[in-house]
């Protein structure tokens, strides 16, 4: 990369050595999150957990993940160039895409916490404003070129504040305000209906004991980590909105963390108890050739086969043994 066409360190006063920790830091983050973002998507690829809603969503939100972490690994050293720009729009896309995601996991939650119902039926419309609605957003600085060189990396210009704080900040702030105070409320709320649900057992109860497991735990954490994750970063442009100086402890912090939610969602993933028990070698291979081998389907009686859960994948199964060995009953009943 040539010095005469890369802008070089211009943060902290031209201290290149700074600047190189700031990369440096910027690029692992990015790298540990995109490894934590395939491996979810790998995991409930595998496993074929996108049979379940609560799961797809982890899976898309994932994916977004790792095409956000994937625009910190641009080089971003050539102001006002075509790569550069699309860095910015890159970053501004896939980070609006990542911050709906989650805002769709929290609606999710509370429909299924609080009004005991399922939003399976609102998948199209959550791909509809988590694709669509960002990248009307992202367009915007357009109007006026405010893309360009940064500082560590392409996004909107120090000097078009209105643009960071109109079409990111600004919104951030009250999104992560108002899920802030929902993932508060339905913490509340889970810990009363729990409570209240202590030594008392009906079908009713069961089924929304149910619904819980399968639909809340394997969600209740990503929206706590994305608003844990914010922190910093949010910190540290209040302080650029502030002093346009350039605080090294608060730029390495948010390099840190804006692009780490994939790990933290990675570790919290494994740590689920139904995945935990299945990284198994022998899980893990007889999983991985299900998805290459066509499964033996027997055809004869297909009206007398029943399963008591109906999936997409489900195929009618008779038990070979069960049936000679009634069969040889019959013969021995008929012989007396």
């Amino acid at each position: 990369m040539s010095t005469d066409s890369s802008p070089g360190c211009t943060l902290f006063g031209g201290h290149q050595q700074k600047c190189e920790i700031i990369l440096g830091v910027r690029y692992t983050s990015a790298t540990l999150s995109i490894i934590g973002c395939l491996f979810i998507v790998g995991v409930i690829w595998l496993f074929k957990k996108y049979e379940v809603f609560a799961q797809r969503l982890i899976l898309y939100l994932s994916m977004a993940a790792f095409l956000s972490s994937v625009g910190y690994l641009f080089a971003g050293n050539y102001p006002q160039s075509p790569s550069c720009k699309f860095e910015a729009f890159w970053l501004t896309y896939f980070e609006w895409v990542v911050l709906l995601w989650v805002c769709c996991i929290t609606v999710n939650l509370l429909f299924n916490g609080i009004l005991t119902r399922r939003t399976d039926h609102f998948e199209w419309l959550y791909h509809v404003i988590c694709w669509c609605i960002p990248l009307v957003i992202s367009c915007f600085p357009f109007i006026n070129n405010s893309y360009g060189y940064a500082g560590a990396w392409c996004w909107i210009q120090p000097q078009f504040p209105y643009w960071r704080f109109g079409i990111w900040y600004g919104p951030l702030f009250v999104i992560i305000g108002l899920l802030f105070v929902c993932y508060l409320y339905l913490t509340i709320h889970l810990r009363r209906k729990v409570k209240s649900w202590e030594g008392l057992y009906n079908p009713e109860l069961e089924r929304t004991k149910e619904v819980l497991r399968q639909q809340i735990r394997p969600l209740q954490w990503y929206p706590l980590i994305y608003l844990s994750l914010s922190v910093f970063p949010l910190i540290h442009r209040i302080q650029n909105a502030i002093s346009h100086e350039n605080v090294f402890g608060l730029m390495l912090l948010h390099i840190l963390f804006a692009p780490l939610p994939g790990t933290v969602n990675a570790i919290v993933f494994t740590l689920d108890r139904e995945t935990t028990s299945r990284l198994s070698w022998i899980q893990v291979k007889r999983a991985f050739l299900s998805h290459f081998t066509k499964q033996t389907i027997i055809g004869e009686y297909p009206a007398e086969v029943h399963s008591p859960i109906s999936t997409s994948n489900s195929q009618p199964i008779i038990d070979m043994e069960i049936t000679s060995e009634q069969t040889d009953l019959d013969v021995h009943v008929s012989q007396v």
